[in-house]
C-alpha cells in the first residue's frame, strides 16, 4: 500500500513533562487508524503533530506530495456570524453542491434538522459540533483525522457517520485517524487500534475488540507491571468473546487463545444474585409511570408512558437528540412534573444522580479532593473486598497525586471519577446515569462497568455510547415519537425503527408480549432458505479455522518482516469481511424461517 504519512523519532515535550520519546509510525493508503489511551496521555498531541500543528522537539513528520489532511479538533473555529450553510458549503453556488451526491449525503446525515441560514452563534455546542463536521467532510482530503468525533452525536448520527467513513474512500484508497472513547464506533471504523501510553504508541491490529485480546496477552506477559489492568481488560473480552444480543451479528474473532484467555472468567454480572439484593435494599416497588404525559408550552414531549422499573433492573434509554430522553429521567428523578398520568415511588428508593453539569461539584470546588473523600463513609466493598474511598477512585483511574488538588482544578475526566465516586458513596439504590461516558477514557468505561458489575441495584442510563449500553445494561427502550417502546433486539432494532420512519409499528408498551411476525415463506421458500443457512453455517466454520489458521501464521511470523505481516492482514481482512457477510445473510434468513 501506498505510503501518506510517517513520522520518524518523534520526540514532544511539555514544560511538565515529556509526551512522546522517540516514535516511529506510519499511516499507508487504506489504513483505518483508532486512537485510543488515557486521558492525558497524547492523543490529540499525536494527532496535532501529525497534521502539522505541532512540531516536535525533534524527529520529524514527512507526507506525500500533494496530501491533504482534514482535521476535526474537540473546539471548532466556526464563525459565529456565519449561516449554517455558508460554514459548510462556502460560496460555492447552490447547483454545483446541491448536485454532489457526497454532499448531499453529508448534509442529510449531519444537519438536516438545522435551518440553512441559522447564524452559528445562535446554535448549541451539539449542534456546532454537527456543522463543524460537516464542513469537515464535504471536502476532498486523501487523510481525515478526527478529534472526538461522536461527542454529542445521538445513536443515529453515530451510526451515520460510522457508515460514511467505511464507505468514503475506495478499499485500498485514503487514510482515517480518530480518537474516540466510544468502542462500538471504534470496532466498525477502525482495522488498526494505536495504544498512546508511556510516551509511545503500540499497534494493535483490528478494532477494540481485537485490541482487547492482544492487549490481554500483552498484559499477561508483564503481568507483575499490569496485574490490575490485566484482570480488568480479561473481564472485558469475556462480554466481548460470549457477545450481547446487539453485537453477536458480527462477532470479531473466534481463535482458540480467546477461549483459552476466558476459561475461568465468570459472566460480567451474575443476574439472578444482583436482582435478589436489589430486591432486599428496595423492596417490591421501585418507581412506576402509569400513563404519564409530559407538556411544555402546549408540545406534548412524552404521551402515555406507562413503565414499571423492577427492582434490579438494568434499564437504557434510546433517542434521537430533542426526543424527551432528559424529561422522561427528570420524571424518575421527581424534578419534572407529569401533565397526565402519575408517577409512583417505592418508599425505600434512595437516588443518586450522575449527570452532565457536574452540579454537585460546583459547591466543593475550592477543597481539595482529600477532604472531600475525608468526609464519606470510611470503605465501600466491591466484589467481596472493602475499598477506602482513596482506593475506590484509584481504581477507577484517578492518580493519587490529584488527591491534593482543589476540585475546581480537575479536567473534565478527573472530575467524572470523582462524581461518579460521590455518587456510589451516597449509598443509593437506583442510579440514574445521564451520558456517563462523556469526558472518559476507555480505561475509565471498562473501570465504570466493572463496578456496576456488582453494584446491587436499579440502574437507569441515557447515553448515545452503544458499547456502554450494551455492556452494563440487559433491556433497553427508545422513545419513539413521544411513546416509550421495549427494544428487544436492543440498539439494532433502534436503529431500524428509526430508518422506518413513519413506517414503524405502534409502540408497544415495555413489558407487552412481543406481536409473532409471520414470514408469509411458501413451503418451498423456506426449504430453500434453511438449506442456504445450513450451507452458509459450513463455510462459516471453515472461515472460522481459516482466520484461526492465519492467526497462528502471524503470530509465528517474523515480526520485522513487515510486507510478510501486511500481506497476512490482508488475508486476514478479506476472510474477516466475508465472514462479515456471511454472518449478515444468515441473520436474514434466521429473521424469515425461525
Amino acid at each position: 500500500m501506498a505510503h501518506l504519512l510517517g513520522a520518524e523519532a518523534l520526540h514532544l515535550e511539555f514544560p511538565t513533562r515529556a509526551v512522546f520519546d522517540s516514535v516511529t509510525l506510519g499511516v499507508s493508503e487504506g489504513d483505518r487508524i483508532g486512537i485510543v489511551g488515557r486521558n492525558g496521555d497524547g492523543k490529540s498531541s499525536l494527532l496535532a503533530t501529525l497534521s502539522g500543528r505541532i512540531e516536535p522537539d525533534s524527529g520529524r513528520v514527512t507526507r506525500r506530495g500533494g496530501v491533504r489532511i482534514g482535521v476535526l479538533d474537540q473546539s471548532d473555529t466556526l464563525d459565529d456570524v456565519a449561516t449554517v450553510g455558508h460554514a459548510i458549503v462556502g460560496d460555492r453556488p447552490e447547483h454545483e453542491w446541491a448536485g454532489d451526491a457526497k454532499v448531499r449525503d453529508v448534509i442529510g446525515g449531519l444537519v438536516s434538522d438545522l435551518p440553512w441560514e441559522a447564524r452559528i452563534g445562535t446554535l448549541s455546542g451539539g449542534q456546532r459540533r454537527r456543522v463543524a463536521l460537516a464542513a469537515l467532510l464535504v471536502g476532498e482530503w486523501e487523510i481525515v483525522a478526527l478529534d472526538e468525533p461522536t461527542n454529542h452525536l445521538d445513536v443515529e448520527g453515530i451510526s451515520w457517520l460510522a457508515e460514511h467513513l467505511k464507505t468514503r474512500w475506495p478499499r485500498n484508497a485514503g487514510g482515517l485517524l480518530v480518537i474516540t472513547h466510544d468502542r462500538w464506533f471504534l470496532d466498525e471504523v477502525a482495522t488498526t487500534t494505536w495504544e498512546v501510553h508511556d510516551r509511545t504508541v503500540e499497534p494493535f491490529e483490528g478494532g477494540y475488540a481485537a485490541y482487547v485480546l492482544q492487549r490481554v496477552e500483552r498484559d499477561r506477559q508483564a503481568a507483575a507491571i499490569e496485574a490490575k489492568r490485566q484482570n480488568l481488560m480479561r473481564k472485558e473480552l469475556a462480554w466481548l468473546r460470549r457477545g450481547a444480543p446487539a453485537r453477536t451479528s458480527k462477532p470479531k474473532f473466534r481463535i482458540d487463545a480467546a477461549n483459552q484467555l476466558i476459561e475461568d472468567v465468570p459472566p460480567p454480572r451474575d443476574r439472578l444474585e444482583l436482582s435478589r439484593l436489589a430486591v432486599a435494599r428496595l423492596g417490591k416497588e421501585v418507581i412506576d409511570l402509569l400513563d404519564t404525559s409530559v407538556s411544555f408550552d402546549g408540545r406534548e414531549v412524552l404521551r402515555d408512558v406507562e413503565w414499571r422499573i423492577a427492582p434490579g433492573e438494568r434499564a437504557a434509554i434510546l433517542g434521537a437528540n430533542g426526543a424527551g430522553k432528559s424529561t422522561l429521567l427528570g420524571l424518575i428523578a421527581g424534578t419534572v412534573e407529569p401533565t397526565a398520568g402519575r408517577v409512583k415511588r417505592g418508599k425505600t428508593v434512595k437516588l443518586g444522580v450522575l449527570d452532565q453539569q457536574f452540579r454537585e461539584l460546583e459547591d466543593i470546588a475550592g477543597e481539595r479532593v482529600r477532604d472531600v473523600l475525608a468526609r464519606t463513609k470510611a470503605s465501600y466493598v466491591v466484589d467481596g473486598k472493602e475499598l477506602t474511598p482513596a482506593q475506590l477512585l484509584e481504581r477507577l483511574g484517578f492518580a493519587r497525586e490529584h488527591l491534593s488538588a482543589r476540585v475546581g482544578e480537575l479536567s473534565g475526566g478527573q472530575k467524572r471519577r470523582l462524581q461518579l465516586l460521590l455518587v456510589l458513596l451516597s449509598e443509593p439504590n437506583l442510579i440514574v446515569l445521564d451520558e456517563p461516558s462523556n469526558d472518559v477514557d476507555t480505561d475509565m468505561l471498562a473501570a465504570m462497568e466493572d463496578l456496576f458489575d456488582s453494584w446491587p441495584g436499579t440502574l437507569v442510563v441515557v447515553s448515545h455510547d452503544r458499547y456502554l449500553v450494551e455492556r452494563i445494561t440487559d433491556q433497553q427502550y427508545a422513545i419513539i415519537d413521544g411513546g416509550l417502546r421495549h427494544l428487544p433486539g436492543g440498539v439494532d432494532e433502534y436503529l431500524r425503527l428509526r430508518d422506518a420512519g413513519t413506517g414503524a409499528p405502534p409502540a408497544a408498551k415495555p413489558g407487552s408480549a412481543p406481536v409473532p411476525d409471520g414470514s408469509g415463506l411458501s413451503g418451498a421458500d423456506e426449504r430453500a432458505a434453511r438449506k442456504e443457512r445450513a450451507a452458509i453455517e459450513r463455510k462459516l466454520e471453515r472461515l472460522a479455522e481459516r482466520i484461526a489458521s492465519i492467526h497462528e501464521r502471524m503470530a509465528a511470523h517474523d515480526q520485522s518482516d513487515y510486507e510478510g505481516i501486511g500481506r497476512l492482514s490482508d488475508e486476514s481482512r478479506d476472510a474477516e469481511a466475508e465472514t462479515a457477510a456471511l454472518e449478515e445473510r444468515w441473520f436474514e434468513l434466521t429473521a424469515l424461517v425461525g
